[in-house]
C-alpha cells in the first residue's frame, strides 16, 4: 500500500503502476491515506464532417490492489475491472441517429451481451424526459450499471458541444425579430439575471439593481 501526505495521480505503464504526485490540488491537504479506488471518465464531443454530433464517454475503474476474480484469473492492480465506452451520435436537434456501446473490461463474462440494449436509444431526442427514457430503456436489468451513468453525462456534454450551434439559431431568429432569450439566462447563479455577470456580457436581460 502506498501513503501519502498529498494529491497524487496514478498510472499504469508496462505492467508498472506509476504515481506521480501532483502539489497542486485545490481542495486542502489530506490527512495521511492511501488510494484505493480511481474512475477514470473522459468525455468528447465532435462535430462531424456530416454535420451530425459525435458525443463519447470512455469509462475505467481501476483498484490498488489485486482483486480475485474467477472468469479473468485475477485482476491485478492497475488493471481496469471496468472498462466502459459509448458513442451517442445526434442531430441539429438532439435526436439520437446511432449507438455503439462497448464493453472492453469487466469482472464477469456475460457482461459485454447487454450493450446491445443500448440500441434501444435510438430515435429518442436528449433533452425533457431523458431520465425516464433511460429508466424505460436501460436501467437495471436492461443495462449495464456503468454504462447507463454515463448517458446523463454524455446528455451535459451534447448540449455544451452543440451549445454555440443552439447561439447562433437563436441569433438567428433574434435578427428575424422573434427575440428568444439567450439559452444561458437563468441556467445558474452566475448567469442569473440579476447577476454580475449578466450586467456585463447580457447587459439587455439584466434584471439587478
Amino acid at each position: 500500500m502506498v501513503k501519502c501526505h498529498d494529491y497524487f495521480k496514478i498510472t499504469v505503464y508496462n505492467g508498472l503502476i506509476i504515481i506521480v504526485l501532483d502539489t497542486e490540488m485545490p481542495l486542502s491537504k489530506p490527512q495521511s491515506r492511501r488510494l484505493i479506488h480511481t474512475r477514470s471518465i473522459k468525455l468528447d464531443g465532435y462535430n462531424r464532417d456530416d454535420g451530425l454530433w459525435d458525443i463519447e464517454a470512455h469509462m475505467t475503474d481501476i483498484k490498488s490492489y489485486d482483486i480475485e476474480n474467477k472468469w479473468r484469473n485475477g485482476i491485478g492492480a492497475g488493471d481496469p475491472i471496468h472498462e466502459m465506452w459509448i458513442r451517442l451520435t445526434v442531430d441539429d436537434n438532439f435526436l439520437i441517429i446511432a449507438v455503439e456501446a462497448v464493453t472492453d473490461n469487466s469482472p464477469f463474462q456475460m457482461c459485454p451481451i447487454i450493450t446491445k440494449s443500448y440500441q434501444e436509444l435510438v430515435g429518442i431526442r436528449i433533452g425533457r424526459g431523458w431520465r425516464r427514457a433511460i429508466n424505460e430503456k436501460v436501467k437495471g436489468r436492461n443495462g449495464c450499471t456503468h454504462i447507463t451513468e454515463l448517458l446523463q453525462p454524455l446528455a451535459t456534454v451534447s448540449f455544451q458541444t452543440l451549445m454555440g450551434n443552439i447561439q447562433n439559431k437563436i441569433n438567428k431568429k433574434n435578427e428575424q425579430g422573434r427575440f428568444l432569450k439567450p439559452m444561458v439566462l437563468n441556467s445558474c447563479h452566475a448567469w442569473a439575471d440579476d447577476s454580475e455577470v449578466v450586467k456585463i456580457h447580457l447587459p439587455d436581460y439584466y434584471k439587478g439593481v
